[in-house]
């Protein structure tokens, strides 16, 4: 009955904790928003580094959690090799733009991948796109500010930005030249699919990794006989500022504000 460890720069990783809650009801949750160092995306490897360390090992000491979930694509780019190779017996699983899954359903062969700058210039994100180099036409849009709108619940900002990296993704549609499918490649991109879908025809495909990830970390636990059968449960950290962490939980997880959460500096 150990929990599970969640954590991303930010509110973004909810998307996965969403998933996971749904695919994993009996277990324990306990998610780290490192709201007071975000964003990761717009920062150097070296400082996701360090906070990704720090983060894992606050989680560690404090709630002896029996798996970890990096619910961000930076962090998992930059970082999950060394959290492996520092904590060997920790299942750790992380995020990858899910191009697979969109090469495999695209019909056009076009597909173009909303992500932050620190994804999109990683060596790990460059090795997965040259991979299906012959598959499929694959467009890189750096979408600046869309994480720090969202997590400032800043309507007009997200707006406006929704607007301009979908025009930057297009054109759209089922013909050849055209984009079908749009990958998410962040976690915060989900929580705000609404407003993308608003410049997008009712065909398009938008995929991200929230249900695979949930399912990966389901038979990692199997596999290891670490399965829940009790009652689940969460509780909600962050480096920042916890209320919005939880008004930012009430509006994405359909969870009432809850005393169990409390603020924690992972300093």
């Amino acid at each position: 009955m150990k929990p599970i460890g969640v954590f991303d720069s930010g509110v973004g990783g909810l998307s996965v904790l969403a998933a996971l809650r749904a695919e994993l009801p009996h277990e324990r949750f306990v998610y780290f928003a490192d709201t007071a160092y975000a964003p990761y995306g717009e920062r150097g490897d070296a400082y996701v580094i360090e906070r990704s360390r720090k983060v894992t090992e606050q989680l560690i000491a404090e709630h002896g959690i029996k798996a970890l979930v990096v619910a961000c694509n930076t962090a998992t780019t930059a970082a999950i090799h060394l959290l492996r190779a520092e904590h060997p017996a920790l299942p750790i699983v992380g995020l990858e733009p899910a191009l697979k899954p969109a090469v495999a359903t695209s019909r056009t062969g076009r597909i173009s991948v909303m992500a932050t700058r620190g994804t999109l210039a990683s060596a790990k994100y460059a090795a997965l796109r040259d991979s299906f180099a012959g598959s499929a036409d694959v467009r890189a849009v750096p979408c600046d500010g869309l994480v720090k709108a969202i997590e400032g619940f800043d309507e007009e900002a997200i707006s406006l930005l929704c607007a301009r990296y979908m025009a930057q993704a297009g054109p759209f549609g089922d013909t050849a030249g055209q984009v079908d499918t749009v990958v998410l490649g962040c976690t915060h991109y989900p929580l705000v699919k609404n407003e993308l879908q608003r410049h997008a025809p009712p065909a398009l495909r938008f995929i991200d990794t929230g249900a695979p990830v949930a399912q990966q970390t389901r038979r990692v636990l199997a596999s290891l006989n670490r399965l829940a059968d009790g009652e689940g449960g969460l509780r909600l950290q962050s480096s920042g500022d916890h209320a919005l962490l939880e008004a930012a939980a009430a509006r994405w997880l359909a969870r009432s504000p809850s005393p169990q959460g409390t603020t924690a500096s992972a300093a």
